[in-house]
């Protein structure tokens, strides 16, 4: 019988992280499906490399002891493609040699013809009203309107959780508001156990979940 505690949530097991031998962090947290947990802290105290670690990217200067345990699957030496979990950084990362529609295409699991994978990109851009912006060059578009550009190729991916490493730090403080609403209100919608890291307080408040500080 399943766990309800943990099904379909993301759970850090008494997750302790090493640089060099010297402790950065030590964690022991689960994050619910729909629920965004926040990790705060200066530069350097391993925020982005817990990120790291949880989706299979991290550095062999570092080190690790714990378990991450994804929808109930111990992840921990899971190859990255197999993880399921979706990040999203401070930079769009949207390629500029492709149009908008051709991003979000390159974000779907590569299963269904080329015809199907099209309906599911523009049902998507549909879903947030932005049904336009398809034939777009992504560097014709404005900062939140890329921000929200990338998380839906995030989400396009079927990741199970989200990892967000800052990435409203780039955004003007009006524009900032809106896109971390867009996010947290798009986590929610799909379920997602979410994950954000950053060294503002506001980003924090704003999550509505557990803030944990470094």
């Amino acid at each position: 019988m399943s766990d309800t505690k943990t099904e379909n949530a993301l759970c850090l097991e008494n997750v302790r992280l090493f640089h060099d031998g010297s402790k950065l962090l030590d964690l022991n947290v689960t994050i619910q499906p729909g629920e965004v947990v926040t990790v705060m802290g200066a530069s350097g105290s391993g925020k982005s490399s817990l990120l790291n670690l949880i989706s299979g990217f991290l550095p062999p200067s570092f080190s690790y002891t714990g378990r991450v345990v994804l929808d109930g699957l111990d992840i921990t030496h899971a190859d990255p493609a197999d993880r399921k979990v979706g990040l999203m950084f401070q930079d769009p990362l949207l390629f500029p040699h492709l149009s908008v529609e051709e991003n979000l295409l390159f974000g779907l699991p590569a299963k269904g013809d080329k015809t199907e994978r099209c309906e599911k990109v523009r049902a998507a851009l549909g879903a947030v009203n932005m049904a336009e912006l398809g034939h777009r060059d992504p560097l014709t578009l404005s900062g939140g309107q890329q921000s929200r550009i990338a998380l839906i190729r995030v989400l396009l991916s079927e990741p199970k959780a989200l990892l967000l490493d800052e990435p409203f730090s780039a955004l003007d403080s009006g524009l900032r508001d809106k896109v971390r609403e867009f996010v947290f209100a798009q986590a929610k919608i799909k379920n997602l156990p979410t994950l954000l890291v950053t060294h503002d307080q506001l980003d924090a408040d704003k999550s509505g979940g557990q803030i944990i500080t470094l």
